[in-house]
């Protein structure tokens, strides 16, 4: 393609690889817009993938947003995780100026306004390249509920690819982008996944905002990422990982507890597995077993019983109902303009009294429960991501049988409160993929992402339907032993005050899983003053606009917990602060700085080159005196 000739796609460290020559050119920016309008032209525009691409002004616009984005952090495109990275969207998330459809042009209307998760992307630097098919208003798991047409799997035209999320996992197999967002109330982010041999990580309910997302059931829905590799999944997972007051089913991430912090050592495999008489998905699976076994992992059967109960009620109770109610005058004035078969189960929803709601409700928590004693004694679930797949002209055939079937792994996870990843697997005999699925309780995705990953490397597999393997691709370096956590769940913190090392506040850091990293300095632009008034005695710290007149100031580096940062924050008084630090080797980095009307009248120590050295000076001039 014109503008990246010879590059094919690929992982996000491939595309920030392909930037890389021009980021020290004078208009790093104009670079970028010319790669990706070019890229996107070459998008084939029969291709069922999309309902709607970027042009080159839509790109051009977006990449001109991120200029004074760009010159708040000095022109420092680390400070921007997803810089110039494209990306795609599931059609039933809001884009600013874009339709909505949920694959129903009679429902479709013009978004004012960015969907959080949205914004959050265009905010770390990615750029939106266009918005991806589906199953009508989120419901099926075949992606061939559409008008738009049916989204095949990209390693085979004659089966389905999974849905509801079709285009949004066939984006990312082929390369199209790095990483895509899809919804997930069933299994619509991890069937596909499993088609399009791709990851698809399917956060806590309430971690991901939902705000400007048309819901399918708004009590279980979540928004998922598609990516070519669980580290790519990861990266984007951390810009979406942000609690938005604007979703009221948004939930606080807790405070680490010891559970969250161990490895993952013990799986739950469900007894007795249903492959519904596909040998080839349940040999794949046996395979994918011993390779978790090798891992170190034990595997312990338990009862399916209570999850298939659980799954069975998705769509035999009042969660039907709910599904009915965004389309409901779809539903009642124009009923022809809906999928035949979305039709059909929609149209159920008003079957369901309020006395059979909350029936539904209290035998949900009932198996919910049960599920919650069997997790007690195991890590988390290991089970495939579908018992098999099927043809298009299957599904055709027998579209609601076929479509109960992919769900049974994947239907009772929302309903009950459970996390996951889908990871690919071994290939079945016949060539097709076969994924598996690490599924675990609410807000331990990080042990599971830890244990995928390995997995990953493990079976080094070729990425989506690109033809390479992991190990080919710039990013796919071996990683810790199992139990050491990653970096991309930590936050690096700079401190240069009471929360030293040996300092009166240090405890807070540590009781709170933090750990010492290294010593390091800023940059040559800063100035530190003693807070007044402030017990224990505080320093702030304040860049200042001459450069000259600042000076390096010593600070530590600590790693603490992504999910203990909100709880560490709300313990800093004003006039203190975080905020990001520039580091004397080119690294911006958060930590503690100062608003400068804290300052008025302060003493200034910047002399003594970080509090430390000021306080060992002030104790021996006091034992002089």
């Amino acid at each position: 393609m014109n503008g990246a000739a010879g590059f094919s796609g690929g992982t996000l460290q491939s595309w920030r690889n392909l930037y890389a020559p021009s980021l020290t050119s004078a208009d790093p920016l104009g670079d970028v817009a010319l790669r990706l309008s070019d890229w996107v032209d070459g998008f084939d525009v029969s291709d069922p993938t999309w309902i709607s691409r970027a042009n080159r002004d839509s790109i051009q616009s977006q990449v001109d947003a991120l200029r004074p984005r760009l010159s708040a952090v000095s022109g420092d495109v680390r400070a921007l995780p997803l810089f110039g990275i494209p990306f795609a969207v599931k059609d039933n998330i809001d884009v600013a100026g874009w339709l909505t459809t949920a694959a129903c042009p009679a429902f479709a209307y013009r978004a004012t306004a960015d969907a959080t998760v949205v914004r959050l992307l265009r905010d770390a630097g990615a750029i939106l390249v266009g918005k991806t098919n589906m199953d009508q208003f989120a419901t099926g798991l075949v992606g061939t509920r559409s008008p738009y047409g049916p989204v095949p799997s990209s390693l085979d035209p004659a089966r389905v690819g999974g849905g509801s999320s079709s285009g949004s996992a066939s984006a990312v197999a082929r390369g199209l982008v790095p990483f895509s967002l899809g919804t997930d109330t069933a299994g619509s982010g991890r069937v596909p996944a499993a088609f399009h041999n791709i990851v698809g990580y399917k956060p806590t309910k309430g971690r991901f905002s939902t705000h400007g997302v048309v819901p399918a059931c708004r009590t279980l829905d979540c928004v998922s990422i598609f990516a070519l590799t669980v580290g790519d999944a990861r990266c984007v997972a951390q810009v979406l990982d942000q609690y938005d007051p604007l979703d009221p089913y948004a939930r606080r991430v807790p405070l680490v507890s010891t559970s969250q912090r161990q490895p993952v050592h013990r799986l739950g495999v469900p007894q007795p597995l249903e492959f519904f008489g596909d040998s080839l998905a349940e040999q794949a699976f046996e395979q994918a077993r011993k390779c978790v076994e090798q891992l170190g992992i034990q595997l312990v059967p338990v009862d399916f019983a209570p999850f298939r109960a659980l799954a069975d009620l998705l769509y035999s109770e009042s969660w039907v109902t709910e599904r009915a109610l965004v389309a409901g005058p779809v539903l009642e004035q124009n009923p022809d303009a809906l999928d035949p078969v979305v039709r059909g189960i929609l149209q159920r929803g008003s079957q369901f009294s309020a006395a059979q709601t909350f029936r539904a409700e209290y035998r949900r928590a009932e198996l919910a429960r049960a599920i919650d004693v069997i997790l007690e004694d195991v890590d988390g679930l290991l089970v495939p991501t579908t018992p098999t797949s099927y043809r298009l002209s299957q599904v055709e055939a027998e579209p609601v049988a076929t479509n109960t079937r992919l769900g049974t792994y994947t239907n009772f996870t929302n309903l009950a409160d459970l996390c996951g990843v889908a990871v690919p697997s071994v290939f079945r005999a016949d060539g097709f993929p076969a994924g598996i699925t690490l599924l675990g309780r609410a807000f331990e995705e990080a042990r599971l992402v830890e244990l995928a990953h390995h997995f990953e490397h493990c079976v080094n597999l070729p990425l989506g339907a690109l033809g390479r393997v992991l190990s080919s691709f710039p990013d796919s370096e071996t990683t810790e032993p199992l139990g050491v956590p990653k970096a991309e769940d930590r936050l690096l913190l700079a401190v240069v005050g009471a929360h030293l090392r040996d300092m009166p506040l240090c405890h807070q850091l540590t009781e709170r899983d933090a750990h010492f990293v290294a010593e390091s300095r800023t940059a040559p632009c800063y100035r530190l003053h003693l807070v007044p008034g402030s017990k224990p005695q505080k320093p702030g710290l304040l860049r200042v606009k001459d450069g000259a007149a600042g000076a390096s100031i010593a600070l530590e580096l600590w790693s603490l917990p992504k999910s203990a940062v909100g709880d560490f924050i709300s313990l800093i008084p004003p006039p203190l602060g975080i905020g990001t630090i520039e580091l004397d080797d080119g690294r911006w980095v958060k930590g503690f700085i100062c608003e400068p009307c804290g300052l008025i009248g302060a003493e200034d120590i910047t002399e003594h080159g970080g509090f430390r050295a000021w306080l060992q000076s002030f104790q021996s001039h006091s034992t002089s005196i």
